[in-house]
């Protein structure tokens, strides 16, 4: 499987296993078990873990884990620019370039989602490249949320890890803004979101 189609089913495969479970979500494990075959050890070992979990697991206690840890958690939020931005003014204005992604590729987010929540993101990561940009851009987002997830003691650690691996490394400044997010927490200033709600395919989605 050549590079660009592993880490497209890749990205399909953590943006599965990273939403919420409902009962089309869940009914994918087995689809998604066996595309994991194809891909690099480092990459499909940790997905394999989120899907063995998954699979192990009654519904009802994978769905209430899932509110607890991603709602009601704020160091665990799956919208990537609340770690750089928090509820400031400037989030809405980041918020406007992940919209803009979505429009070049000719895709809307769906069911009332913000654009940088992280599902969308790798689901447009799996058929457009602006996807994989803006995973590198929000690289220090993802490695707050590795570590925030760890600390949980999360299997979900696994596939944002597995996300991860899939970036170039972390720059030096990277480190630093994250080390610097980790004490501090992001910024604070609550403003209203509304404009930036999920995008349709014709397009939107959680």
């Amino acid at each position: 499987m050549s590079q660009p189609t592993w880490r497209a089913v890749a990205a399909r495969a953590a943006s599965l296993l990273l939403r919420y479970p409902d009962d089309e979500v869940l009914a994918a494990l087995p689809t998604v078990r066996a595309a994991l075959d194809g891909l690099p050890a480092q990459v499909a070992a940790p997905l394999r873990e989120v899907v063995t979990h998954r699979e192990a697991t009654e519904p009802v206690e994978l769905r209430s884990a899932y509110v607890q840890l991603f709602d009601f958690r704020r160091r665990c939020c799956l919208h990537l620019t609340y770690y750089t931005c928090g509820d400031t003014r400037r989030r809405g204005e980041a918020l406007v370039g992940f919209s803009t992604a979505y429009k070049q590729a000719g895709l809307t987010v769906v069911d009332g989602e913000l654009p940088d929540f992280l599902p969308a993101v790798l689901d447009l990561a799996a058929v457009d490249d602006g996807g994989w940009r803006l995973l590198r851009e929000n690289r220090v987002g993802l490695d707050l949320l590795v570590a925030a997830l760890g600390r949980e003691k999360s299997v979900y650690r696994q596939a944002v890890a597995a996300v991860c691996e899939m970036l170039p490394p972390a720059q030096p400044g990277d480190l630093a803004a994250a080390a610097r997010l980790a004490r501090t927490g992001p910024p604070v200033e609550q403003v209203g979101l509304e404009p930036f709600g999920l995008v349709d395919t014709t397009g939107g989605r959680r």
